[in-house]
């Protein structure tokens, strides 16, 4: 299945019709600006840089980067990945004495410039990201029908904080299916999808389909593109140790990790249109789990339970924007919701056949605590606007792991 209609199962808070229309016909329609911490820019150690790509998938440039540099891809610091098919700048960091051999560096549709010294940065090293984003073929009438839908969701408190299909995989959507296999120790099926699952749109997608079909590790590695790194350390594992548990812990942890967060994601996806459907979203209820906000930043980590004694605060503080009720993103040691809101959480766990526990049985490293994370969001500075022979231009702020594409889906419900 496409995202759209992995998508389609969850459900959009506006009643409204959409403008429809398209995104990234361009990459230049999608513009991204990073928002650093101030603290990055905090010591001697590493030299600063804003990098500008233009159709660069972060990792992708970072390693081109460092080979062109002639320094290992670790050294350098970014704090969040961003779009592909897109214009984005973010921050990155190198070793200070690499400095000017990074400034030397040129590649095409990238750019980078010193900006100062400073600290390694770290993932999470942001408060968020601006973004410019044009949407294409859309009718006169779009200016008038957003302007409804965005009155319709600030009077419903804010856009559904849905996790963007980025997090899914854009062609192939089963990142999450794969994260659920790993978790319930299911490690040759989770190999299976991994390798074999393919929608018939990229290279390679017959050394896959042959790969489902066979279970054959020996062509698989003589079929599989060089660029299924991946993929083949995976098969080469297994042919060494004939455990898949161990081909799989042979990948970079990074990689691991993006399964089991994809899983998450989608537990939470569905967590936030069960509550569009039954239950209240922007109101909080006896039982939830809130996030304090400030200056527009939710800030997951401070949270406090919504009693029968401070309702009428706590509902008073979420009208002013200074908490925002929030779901789960289930884990060994999340702060669970009680009552209505937990009993939701319940029901969900029961249906997929998870426990909180089952995210204890992979290794250590890959073990997830979990967390809360608001459902609701409120774009800061959004403005809008009608361009004759282009499309409808929207630019706004949103805080770090939110989505512009769910902002989008909210306006165009083209899926």
């Amino acid at each position: 299945m496409d995202y759209r209609e992995f998508f389609s199962r969850f459900r959009h808070l506006s009643e409204k019709p959409g403008i429809g229309g398209r995104i990234k016909v361009f990459p230049e329609d999608f513009v991204v600006i990073e928002e650093p911490l101030p603290q990055i820019f905090e010591g001697k150690k590493h030299a600063i840089f804003l990098l500008k790509k233009r159709n660069w998938d972060t990792m992708a440039v970072i390693k081109e980067v460092a080979k062109r540099a002639g320094i290992s891809h670790r050294e350098i610091g970014f704090a969040g990945t961003k779009d592909r098919h897109a214009v984005t700048y973010q921050y990155i960091s190198v070793p200070a004495e690499a400095k000017e051999k990074v400034e030397s560096v040129q590649i095409r549709d990238v750019e980078l410039r010193f900006i100062s010294y400073g600290r390694f940065i770290k993932l999470g090293h942001l408060l968020g990201n601006r973004f410019r984003i044009i949407v294409r073929d859309v009718s006169e009438d779009a200016f008038e029908r957003a302007k409804e839908i965005i009155r319709e969701l600030r009077e419903k408190g804010g856009f559904p904080n849905y996790f963007g299909y980025q997090r899914f995989g854009e062609k192939r959507v089963v990142n999450h299916l794969i994260g659920k296999l790993l978790l319930q120790g299911e490690f040759e099926e989770a190999a299976k999808i991994f390798l074999g699952y393919a929608d018939g749109s990229m290279e390679g997608d017959e050394a896959r389909k042959n790969f489902w079909e066979t279970g054959d590790v020996g062509r698989a590695l003589e079929e599989f593109p060089r660029f299924l790194r991946y993929e083949r350390t995976l098969l080469y594992t297994y042919r060494k140790t004939r455990s898949w548990k161990k081909a799989f812990l042979s990948l970079p942890l990074p990689i691991m990790r993006i399964f089991i967060h994809s899983y998450q994601s989608y537990l939470f996806n569905l967590y936030l249109s069960r509550r569009i459907e039954e239950l209240l979203l922007g109101e909080p209820l006896v039982g939830d789990i809130v996030v304090q906000v400030k200056g527009g930043i939710p800030y997951r980590d401070r949270t406090y339970r919504v009693t029968e004694t401070n309702i009428n605060f706590v509902r008073e503080k979420v009208r002013r924007g200074e908490a925002m009720v929030s779901g789960p993103l289930f884990g060994f040691a999340m702060r669970r919701a009680n009552g209505i809101p937990g009993e939701l959480e319940g029901e969900i766990l029961e249906e997929e056949g998870i426990t909180l526990e089952t995210f204890k049985r992979l290794p250590r490293p890959m073990a997830e605590p979990g967390g809360r994370r608001e459902l609701l969001i409120r774009p800061v500075g959004m403005t809008y606007g009608y361009v004759p022979g282009t499309g409808m231009c929207f630019r706004f702020f949103l805080p770090k792991g939110v989505y512009a594409t769910s902002v989008l889906r909210e306006i165009m419900k083209d899926h």
